[in-house]
């Protein structure tokens, strides 16, 4: 069995390790032109379910570079007004087990894990443009630059744009949620630490203000200082893997503070999708006028380099279809709002699954359109779910978005949450319900 995956993101590398490790052939066809190229956004909050797929498709030592290469774990979840005022904090208890941890890491880091150990078998600079089915059900994928890939089965990991989808699934429409959102990164040094609550620089924060605009930050210290040399201290185990690592290589990543800031559509300018960089770092402060000052300061001293805007938008769940040998995994299939930070976990679930119903065909134990049918019915399960829940999260319909309703729908979520973080048992009923939703897998 030969696999074409169109894409190296997050759920395709993550399953071309699996299908490798599972004596499966399998090749990789990215557009970007290197392996540094083409990536967006900054942190990736990598769940106990997304851990967990890792960890089944990585090979072991790859797995434990994964975990030696994220940032420092979070140690609280706390929720602020824009002028700072804590309104609900939850810790965030380190687990025994590896996989049932929250893990944040860089995109590019994960890039370059991911990568590791299947450079022969990634092909950049391949823009894909159609593929034809042929009578025996092999597939053959086509590029921009004239050459061809035949195989078995297709998979379109080419996320939310995916040009295998269009030629696929033709029906299948993304939705605008009416939320834009901007981000960027600041160096984290002293001076930026300090304009820091302890539990900001200690975990993962998030702003709720008037008009449903909505803020988060992610502070990240990794294990390597800014020259990228190993720090000492870390553990003899871990440092020997970094070393080790030749992903590292690659990896430009040093601490750093994420933030990342949203609004409905109507609240920005109409040319909003024509600004870049300096423009948009300008266009948050001037929407932030009255926060808190050491959030403005985070705004201001933010590299205009590192600033980009995304129009948040989400996919519309369609009918189930027939299976062939070709299918979708991660945004290629479900697009979904950053609303409950699971798109990149949702995508390894699927790489995980698709693994395992592919391994059973290589062993004979399921005939290969009924493996792929298998995988999808469940994908479509879940992945529509997570679509659903993150959607309601982050949608420019929300009444909290609304001038007059939208603030006394923030005074009542705020008086709910200051209720939670002053009882102890609702706050550990809270933190339960959020590790169930983020601990979701298929075995």
């Amino acid at each position: 069995m030969r696999v074409i995956v169109i894409g190296a993101g997050t759920g395709g590398l993550c399953l071309a390790h699996g299908l490798r490790r599972a004596g499966v052939e399998v090749s990789v066809h990215e557009r970007d032109r290197t392996r540094t190229g083409g990536l967006q956004g900054y942190r990736v909050g990598i769940s106990p379910s997304g851990s967990r797929a890792l960890s089944r498709c990585l090979p072991p030592e790859l797995y434990r570079t994964f975990l030696a290469t994220c940032a420092r774990t979070p140690r609280h979840f706390t929720m602020y007004t824009e002028k700072f005022r804590e309104v609900l904090s939850l810790d965030l208890v380190e687990q025994p087990v590896p996989e049932d941890n929250e893990r944040s890491v860089s995109r590019m880091t994960l890039r370059q894990v991911l990568l590791t150990g299947l450079e022969d078998v990634t092909h950049f600079d391949r823009e894909f443009t159609r593929y034809d089915q042929h009578a025996d059900g092999t597939v053959t994928a086509y590029f921009t630059d004239g050459t061809t890939v035949h195989g078995d089965v297709l998979v379109a990991a080419d996320g939310t744009n995916s040009a295998v989808r269009r030629q696929y699934l033709p029906h299948a429409r993304l939705e605008d949620a009416g939320i834009v959102a901007v981000g960027g990164k600041v160096a984290l040094t002293p001076e930026i630490r300090a304009l820091l609550p302890d539990r900001a620089v200690h975990g993962i924060s998030t702003v709720f203000a008037p008009g449903g605009q909505f803020c988060i930050l992610h502070v990240m210290e990794f294990p390597w200082d800014r020259s990228g040399a190993v720090r000492t201290g870390i553990g003899g185990t871990d440092a020997e893997l970094l070393a080790a690592w030749p992903g590292l290589l690659f990896d430009n990543t040093r601490d750093y503070v994420m933030w990342g800031f949203s609004a409905s559509t109507d609240k920005f300018p109409a040319d909003i999708g024509d600004r870049r960089g300096e423009q948009l770092r300008r266009q948050v402060q001037a929407m932030t006028g009255d926060w808190h000052p050491d959030l403005r300061a985070l705004f201001a001293r933010t590299e205009d380099d590192t600033v980009f805007r995304v129009n948040i938008r989400t996919s519309v769940p369609v009918e189930p279809w027939s299976p062939s040998t070709v299918t979708l995994l991660g945004d290629a299939i479900h697009t979904m709002t950053p609303g409950r930070g699971i798109g990149a976990n949702t995508a390894l679930r699927d790489a995980a699954l698709l693994t395992r119903k592919l391994t059973a065909v290589r062993d004979g134990r399921a005939e290969l359109l009924t493996a792929i049918g298998e995988y999808e019915t469940r994908m479509r399960e879940y992945g529509y779910e997570a679509v659903a829940a993150s959607r309601k999260q982050m949608s420019g319909t929300d009444p909290i978005h609304r001038p007059v309703l939208g603030r006394a729908v923030l005074a009542g979520m705020r008086t709910g949450m200051r209720l939670v973080n002053h009882v102890p048992a609702l706050k550990r009923r809270m933190a339960a319900a959020e590790q169930s939703f983020r601990t979701a897998e298929d075995e």
